[in-house]
């Protein structure tokens, strides 16, 4: 594990080895709202073998082992264009850091959103999102409301604390913007349209946080689209449905840089 300096905040980042073979563009792996390096597993390692690219999995601030939002609640509380601000500004200095271009984004849930915005603004290999958000779903609310409760006094807390150093940072910073009135309004669809890479979007037909419309809604009018319905899945496609998500990015990236 490395740590890497990105406007003075220390992010900690895993790279991953594919073995030999031609070079081709690596997997950028965005995580979850409440996601970090070691929630991933060894998914990605066992994806990145699967599909013979090299990885980047890394934690947002605040998130597994990078450094923590100061004030969290208060004076650094997040707001509702977080996601823009990791896609637009936080990914790209990062990946100049590493000396990354071009690269494919996997996201995962808020890591979905983030992949696809910075997919309609900066070049890109490809585009692969599980579980992405687009628009606030009623649905996704109720869920992260529960989640709230679980928290405080379920065992949510203590889940969590095995995969992050301050278990309340990762929390509540994405608790708190996501049940603020004003996230409501948040709707990427718009920036969706203009993406002009190839775009794979997955979604579990059981998923508490988000309906068939999050990946319905994508829709880019340039590149080419696919979209995937897994059965019997929840919100975690590469966990539910681990072995049928690996065979679909695995076909679909199979042919491309």
């Amino acid at each position: 594990m490395e740590r890497i300096d990105v406007g003075g905040v220390e992010i900690e980042v895993q790279r991953l080895k594919a073995g030999s073979g031609r070079p081709r563009a690596p997997l950028v792996f965005l995580h979850e709202g409440l996601g970090s390096v070691a929630m991933w597993r060894d998914w990605p390692a066992r994806l990145c073998q699967a599909c013979g690219r090299e990885g980047i999995v890394y934690s947002r601030r605040g998130y597994g082992g990078s450094d923590p939002v100061p004030d969290v609640r208060g004076t650094g509380r997040l707001q509702p264009d977080y996601l823009h601000r990791e896609a637009l500004e936080v990914l790209p200095a990062l990946l100049d850091e590493l000396d990354v271009e071009d690269p494919v984004l996997l996201g995962h849930s808020d890591g979905g959103s983030i992949a696809l915005l910075h997919a309609s603004h900066f070049p890109v290999s490809a585009c692969v999102v599980m579980a992405p958000h687009v628009i606030v779903e009623d649905i996704s609310v109720r869920s992260i409301e529960q989640a709230r409760e679980a928290f405080e006094s379920g065992g949510l807390r203590e889940r969590l604390s095995r995969f992050h150093a301050d278990v309340d940072n990762a929390f509540w910073q994405w608790n708190d913007i996501w049940l603020d009135p004003r996230f409501r309004a948040f709707d990427i669809r718009a920036e969706c349209r203009r993406i002009a890479a190839p775009v794979l979007a997955l979604q579990g037909l059981d998923d508490p946080y988000g309906t068939l419309r999050q990946i319905d809604e994508i829709a880019p009018t340039q590149g080419p689209f696919e979209k995937v319905q897994l059965p019997a899945c929840g919100h975690s496609p590469h966990k539910d449905q681990a072995q049928a998500t690996t065979g679909h990015i695995v076909r679909f990236l199979a042919d491309l840089p």
